[in-house]
This record gives C-alpha cells, sequence and structure tokens, in this order.
C-alpha cells in the first residue's frame, strides 16, 4: 500500500521514469474510482482515462480498491490490445483506503518485439523471397514484404478471413504450429507454403496472436515435377531394359544351341571321312580281286572269256569308287572349314551374347539405383 503523504514523491518518480520504459505505460492515482492524476508515455496512452475520468460508470472497477491489497492483472483483449496492469492501495492518515495507484503497460509478445528488427533481414534470406505476418487475435497487425515476393492485399488492419481450416485459426485453435501448401495463392497464381505459429501470452498462457509466414514453392514444384518425369522416364528405360535384357537372353540360348548343332555336324562330316577311308578299302580290295579273276580268265582261254569281261567291269566299278572317296573327301573337308569357320563365329557371337547380357545386367542395376535415388528425391521434394 501506498501512503497518501507518499504520492508526490511517487508522481515524480513516474515522470522521471515514463520515458524510459521500453514499451510504454501510462501511470494514474484514483481518488476512489475518479482519476485525479495521469502521467504516460509518448508511445503509449489510454485515451479514455483522462482526468475526471470515473470508472464506476463504465462498469469498470479497481480490484485494488475492493480488496485492499496489491493487485496485478492480466488482460489479453481489449481496445488497447493486451495489457498488464498493477493496482495499489492508497491510504489516508487513518489507514481507510482512499484511491489506487495504477501502473498499465501493454503486453507485447517478444516476437512483436523484435519482428521490425528480424524480419526485414530474414525475410530476404529465402531464395523466392518471403512475406511475413504477424497478428492479433482478429487482424492483421504488421507485415513485412520482400523484393522478390509480395501479396499487396495483406496489410495491417485486415481482418482475417473467416476460414476455420486456415492455417491461422488452426493455430489459434490449437496452440500449435500449423501449415499448408496451397497450389495458387489468389490472384499471383504461384503455389505457395502457408505457416504459422501461435504467440501466447508469458504470463496466462493464452494465444494472443500469431507470427507466420508465406514462402513461394514455385522451385519446389518444379523440382518435384521434373523428379516424377525422371521416375516415368527411368520407368519406360527400366522397363525396355528388361525387354532387351530378355532377348540378350534368348540370343545367348539360341547361340548356345547353334554351336552345339555345329559341333554335331562337325562331328558327321567326321564320320563321313571315316565311311570313305572304308569306301577306299573296299575299292581297293575290290580292284585285286578283279585283277586276280582276269588273270585266271586268261588261264582258263575260251572258257574263261565271260569271266574276264565281268571281272573288267569290277575293276572299273572299283576305279569309279576309288577316284569318289576324294571328291568326298574334298566335299566334307570345305565342309568342315565352313562349318570351323561357323563355330568360329558362333564362339564370338556366343562371348558377345554373354558379355551383353552382363553389360544389360549391370544397366539394370545402374537403372535401379538411380530409380531408388529419383524415389528418395520425390520423398525429399514432398517434405519442402
Amino acid at each position: 500500500m501506498i501512503s497518501i503523504n507518499e504520492l508526490d514523491c511517487v508522481k515524480r518518480m513516474c515522470e522521471s521514469q515514463a520515458e524510459m520504459i521500453s514499451g510504454g505505460v501510462v501511470y494514474f492515482i484514483t481518488e476512489k474510482n475518479k482519476v485525479v492524476w495521469k502521467k504516460k508515455s509518448k508511445i503509449f496512452d489510454m485515451k479514455s482515462m483522462d482526468i475526471g475520468f470515473d470508472l464506476s460508470e463504465h462498469n469498470l472497477r479497481l480490484k485494488a480498491l475492493e480488496e485492499k491489497k496489491n493487485i496485478t492483472e492480466n488482460i489479453s483483449k481489449s481496445k488497447y490490445g493486451a495489457l498488464k496492469i498493477f493496482e495499489e492501495p492508497i491510504t489516508g492518515e487513518n489507514g481507510q483506503v482512499t484511491g489506487a495507484f495504477c501502473s498499465v503497460f501493454p503486453k507485447s509478445h517478444p516476437v512483436a518485439k523484435a519482428f521490425n528488427n528480424f524480419a526485414p533481414i530474414l525475410v530476404e534470406m529465402f531464395p523466392e523471397g518471403a512475406f511475413f505476418i504477424l497478428s492479433d487475435l482478429e487482424k492483421v497487425t504488421s507485415v513485412q514484404r520482400s523484393e522478390k515476393f509480395d501479396i499487396p492485399a495483406i496489410k495491417p488492419g485486415v481482418p482475417f478471413v473467416d476460414n476455420p481450416a486456415s492455417v491461422v485459426h488452426k493455430a489459434i485453435q490449437t496452440k500449435k504450429f500449423a501449415a499448408e501448401n496451397v497450389d495458387s495463392l489468389g490472384k499471383l497464381g504461384v503455389p505457395v507454403r502457408m505457416a504459422t505459429y501461435p504467440l501466447c501470452d508469458e504470463d496466462t498462457g493464452d494465444v494472443v496472436g500469431t507470427f507466420g509466414m508465406i514462402i513461394p514453392r514455385g522451385a519446389t514444384v518444379n523440382l518435384k515435377n521434373m523428379s516424377n518425369d525422371l521416375t516415368e522416364n527411368i520407368t519406360g528405360v527400366s522397363s525396355t531394359i528388361e525387354e532387351l535384357a530378355a532377348s540378350a537372353s534368348e540370343i545367348h540360348t539360341n547361340e548356345q544351341n547353334l554351336d552345339n548343332e555345329i559341333k554335331q555336324i562337325i562331328s558327321l562330316s567326321e564320320e563321313i571321312n571315316e565311311v570313305s577311308s572304308l569306301i577306299k578299302g573296299i575299292s581297293d580290295e575290290t580292284k585285286m580281286l578283279g585283277l586276280n579273276a582276269s588273270i585266271e580268265a586268261a588261264r582258263a582261254g575260251d572258257a574263261g572269256k565271260g569271266f574276264g569281261v565281268v571281272a573288267q567291269e569290277i575293276r572299273k566299278l572299283s576305279e569309279q569308287s576309288r577316284s569318289t572317296v576324294p571328291k568326298i573327301a574334298k566335299l566334307t573337308d570345305n565342309i568342315r572349314e565352313k562349318v570351323e569357320s561357323s563355330s568360329k563365329m558362333s564362339q564370338n557371337s556366343l562371348t558377345s551374347s554373354q558379355e551383353q547380357a552382363a553389360a544389360t545386367q549391370e544397366i539394370t542395376a545402374s537403372i535401379e539405383e538411380i530409380t531408388s535415388m529419383s524415389e528418395n528425391l520425390n520423398q525429399i521434394v514432398n517434405k519442402l
């Protein structure tokens, strides 16, 4: 409590300190419910609380008068904004409470106090610019525009749109950070991210305002579209590579079958050579038999003439068989050379198909890795 005899000292102290309060202050003294003295700072005033103002006529009351003790009140909402009021009873010489000494301070959240200091610096640090908004519970109180991005329609004094789904209303109602991505904001026609953080009274915990920002997401959306296109293209390439891998595998199988067939042909040509050698041997023996038969026919004289003719024909057939064997050998040698040449080419093709299959597997593995990276990129973009 303050003694009435101490009021002059209190007044002098208030007059000297009024301009030292950073957020401003209003001091006033009442006799009962009527204001009889007032001192305000230059940056803050309560115009209704002038000398002669009767609180009781406006349904206002000072608890310090009723409870006869020092009172501290936090008013979260008034026409002067959030206020903090200290009330101290004034006692007369007989100890009776005759009035009150009141100190009224405008309450401002630390973020709101520092807004004009940090906002102009921070807003220019975003690559595409940004737009900062400070508000109370009903309207915009301050904004900070950037050189690259601005929303002319939003300015101090503009009330909120009554939309319970908006991030501002969500932040106020839930007392939690709220954000959403908007594909197109009004006439701007650009995708943005809207984020709002509730500002709570340090004493009561009540929400007294919000700090929000609107950030253009043009680059993020473009990156997301590029990521989606990349994913689609990689998927297409992956399908083509899979088809190519299947074809390479089929070619490899066919080349293996062809190589086996060529080896069988070589084996058959070798068997033909063996048969030719056998025919040659038979031809030589037949010739000898024909020669022996001719000799025996000559010894027999006229009786062996017919047998001599047969022996001569046998020798002719033997000669023909013998002359055919080199031709067969030559043909089989030619076949063998061609087949061996085809075999070499088949082996080369087989090796190439194996290398192609291996290369295709490596490409497939690389594409799978790129696909994984693309999916990770997409997840990152969705978080931006």
